[in-house]
């Protein structure tokens, strides 16, 4: 009699504890959310899309707001898909985060706007206005050169995006392998520095990136960074010395865009 009373009690408890699993895995499903913003679908949690009261997406969820559904059941949004990835990110972090050169960020405040999430249409517009800013600076460039091995030919620029072209042009050939641009000449992301020059009778050589057979010099260096300055829309502020004979062999170069 007492076997079979344990045996009922242990069933009893299993059942309850099977009914206890199935419930909170019930409650787990119900709190996935699937949203369908311009044809993109995004999954999440019920709590990240109420996180913040009164906006949009709360409006929703808790049932303030009227929203359509899609074929599949799932709330249809006839919003920018693809922008909606950071909406989400944002409700997901508490903070704006956005990938480097993202430049969409008119676009982006708009949809800030419509889903009445006032912290992150303030944070982009707040991003905007500091990139606006940041394209009215002037970027000045100088190029100097010493004519002496030891020191070399120095490039600054306050615009670290144009070191980068520079450093993408020149490479390091060694054993017939490019092995990209030599470390030992960046001293900053605002400049380089070549402080002599590679040795070819060690098999390794300075080139341009286009022509591997063409070995750079100090005077090669400086003229395809003129150039570069050139074609990126830099305007020469130097007066040059006509006892000089030519540009490359000007001691200092200044330019400004």
């Amino acid at each position: 009699m007492e076997r079979k009373t344990n045996r009922r009690e242990k069933e009893c408890e299993e059942k309850h504890s099977n009914s206890e699993g199935s419930e909170q895995d019930k409650d787990y499903k119900t709190s996935l959310i699937t949203l369908n913003v311009g044809g993109y679908l995004y999954i999440t949690q019920k709590q990240t899309l109420t996180k913040y009261p009164d906006s949009f997406l709360e409006g929703i969820i808790n049932g303030k707001i009227m929203c359509p559904f899609d074929t599949d059941g799932h709330y249809f949004i006839d919003r920018d898909g693809l922008l909606f990835r950071h909406i989400l990110n944002f409700l997901r972090n508490g903070e704006l985060l956005l990938p480097e050169g993202f430049r969409e960020n008119q676009l982006l405040a708009q949809e800030a706007d419509f889903f009445q999430l006032k912290v992150l249409s303030d944070a982009v517009k707040s991003r905007w206005e500091k990139e606006q800013l940041a394209c009215r600076e002037t970027t000045f460039l100088e190029i100097t050169d010493s004519h002496d091995r030891s020191q070399g030919l120095r490039i600054f620029c306050n615009a670290p995006d144009f070191i980068a072209k520079i450093k993408s042009r020149i490479v390091l050939v060694s054993k017939s392998r490019l092995d990209g641009f030599p470390e030992e000449f960046s001293v900053s992301s605002n400049i380089i520095q070549f402080k002599y020059f590679i040795k070819s009778e060690n098999g390794t050589r300075l080139v341009l990136k286009e022509d591997n057979t063409f070995v750079c010099t100090l005077e090669t260096l400086k003229f395809e960074a003129i150039m570069m300055a050139l074609k990126c829309g830099f305007r020469l502020l130097t007066s040059l010395d006509c006892s000089k004979g030519s540009i490359v062999h000007s001691d200092a170069l200044h330019f400004i865009k």
